[in-house]
């Protein structure tokens, strides 16, 4: 694939230069894109992810402070939300798979930026006291938890079309190029979710009807730029204009069946249709060959272990004051910014197989001190808690590598016209055990109780690291190099026997 480029540019190659010279012939897979490219697929990621972080914890902030003394409006917004996601997410994917490019991000811009207008209208109405009856504010909730959904889908679509299809096109078979793409894309989102809900948050403990206003005007001027900036890069990017998929046989039969069959027939097929393209996206996903890795990547969307609401609502209650919870977080968000540079690092030098192995280890080990220290200082709340978060901290590290490295495996593994269907159903996975990471809290809700959710991480990481393990290993045959093992570990004692048994390996292989 070849990028598009002004005049100038393609006329900057030496007139001198041999015309028969192999040096000078362009390779394709070795090309860097144009930074303006990258540049407008940085902005429109960018705006992306910041408006859905902000619009995602200001909304948690509004149904708090519109309904008080109460997590059951929040809940249900948030169940509803995640249900939306798991059941719907095959049929994105589908989108994603058989839709033109631009048009399916498009989609996903213009439906999200309107469904969060009309949300943050009604989260205003309820703010300013307009529906009186208790009957009016549940039908509100009920209309804002049904958007919520919509909205959800919408992020789903974006992330999947963006992050696993367009940045694998963008770079266009360089790995190197798709590693650094990966980093940067992940850096923003990390930026974003730590810069996003702080400044929503500050304007909201002003006033939460200012909050939602300028959540309003954020979301519709900023849908704009970013409605543009991806037009851009698909027009420069002929690859991302290349169809993926034919239309489907069975697709084409149901178009061209006869329209005498009643409407509600016609409905049922159709959800029979879904429902079916749903059961077969699952099953190619588990027959994948990255299911492993992927599934390990899900796994760790169970765990309570985040910084999010509930570890906070336990250290509260543990004794730490608001701010000694603030910088534990922002401790946390450094720590997973400084993966995306470690792990492209590390991928350079070992590979992405290998160093996602390590990084998981790492997030494994960390994890599994501070929840010993946890437990074993359990009588003295503010130590116990401080274990957990010191191996938290530490462990985001592991975290975001580990997500780099699948994500890399991912990408280059799977098919370019299954990219929609596969990350799709990954994506149900996520929420999935994120669903299940509440449960957990909901079954053991009093803080003395949260060593049980806390422990349900743990375990949940070291089945992640487990199945990456397997994958590692069905790949590469071993797990570790146990000479280059034996040579870091030995002495120097060690090092001739270790020469000897080389030049006997040798000699042996190559005696006829």
């Amino acid at each position: 694939m070849a990028f598009r480029q002004p005049l100038d540019e393609e006329r900057s190659i030496d007139d001198r230069a041999p015309l028969l010279d192999g040096s000078t012939v362009p390779q394709p897979h070795n090309r860097v894109p144009p930074v303006r490219i990258v540049r407008r697929l940085y902005v429109s990621h960018l705006l992306s992810t910041w408006n859905s972080r902000v619009f995602e914890f200001g909304a948690v902030l509004y149904l708090a402070t519109i309904f008080p003394g109460t997590l059951l409006p929040m809940s249900v917004y948030a169940l509803t939300r995640g249900l939306s996601a798991i059941t719907f997410a095959p049929a994105v994917g589908h989108c994603v798979d058989t839709g033109n490019r631009l048009q399916v991000v498009r989609v996903s811009i213009v439906f999200q930026r309107l469904v969060v207008a009309i949300s943050c209208a009604i989260f205003y109405m309820l703010a300013i006291g307009l529906p009186r009856s208790h009957g009016g504010e549940m039908g509100m909730l009920v209309l804002l938890s049904f958007l919520a959904c919509i909205e959800k889908l919408c992020s789903i679509m974006n992330l999947v079309s963006v992050e696993k299809d367009w940045v694998v096109v963008v770079a266009d078979k360089n790995h190197a190029t798709l590693v650094t793409l990966n980093a940067q894309m992940r850096r923003i989102d990390l930026l974003c979710k730590l810069f996003g809900p702080l400044f929503i948050a500050l304007v909201a403990d002003f006033s939460t009807r200012v909050a939602i206003i300028a959540n309003l005007v954020m979301n519709a001027t900023s849908s704009i730029l970013e409605y543009f900036a991806i037009a851009r890069v698909y027009n420069e990017v002929p690859g991302l204009q290349e169809a993926k998929l034919e239309p489907r046989a069975e697709l084409a039969d149901a178009e061209s069946a006869p329209g005498s069959e009643s409407r509600l027939t016609e409905h049922w097929k159709r959800i029979r249709g879904v429902l079916s393209k749903s059961a077969r996206d699952f099953d190619f996903y588990f027959r994948h060959r990255a299911f492993l890795p992927s599934i390990a990547g899900a796994l760790l969307y169970l765990t309570v272990l985040s910084f999010a609401g509930q570890m906070v609502t336990y250290l509260l209650s543990a004794g730490y004051t608001a701010a000694q919870v603030g910088i534990a977080r922002t401790l946390s968000v450094i720590f997973e910014v400084l993966a995306t540079w470690v792990a492209p690092w590390l991928m350079g030098r070992i590979g992405p197989v290998r160093a996602g192995l390590w990084l998981s280890s790492w997030q494994l080990i960390t994890l599994v001190a501070g929840t010993v220290l946890f437990w074993t200082f359990d009588d003295k709340p503010v130590l116990s808690a401080s274990g957990l978060v010191g191996g938290t901290i530490l462990s985001r590290l592991g975290l975001r590598g580990f997500d780099l490295c699948v994500q890399i495996i991912v990408q280059e593994d799977v098919e370019a016209e299954s990219r929609g269907a596969f990350s799709s159903v990954e994506a149900a996975w996520q929420n999935a055990f994120e669903l299940l990471s509440f449960a957990s809290t909901i079954v053991f809700s009093r803080p003395e109780e949260f060593k049980w959710p806390s422990l349900t991480s743990v375990v949940a990481v070291a089945l992640a690291w487990a199945s990456y393990s397997l994958f590692v290993y069905l790949r590469r045959g071993h797990l570790l190099h146990l000479d280059a093992l034996a040579r870091m570990l030995g002495s120097s004692k060690g090092k001739p026997r270790e020469r000897e048994r080389v030049i006997r390996r040798i000699t042996s292989e190559t005696d006829i």
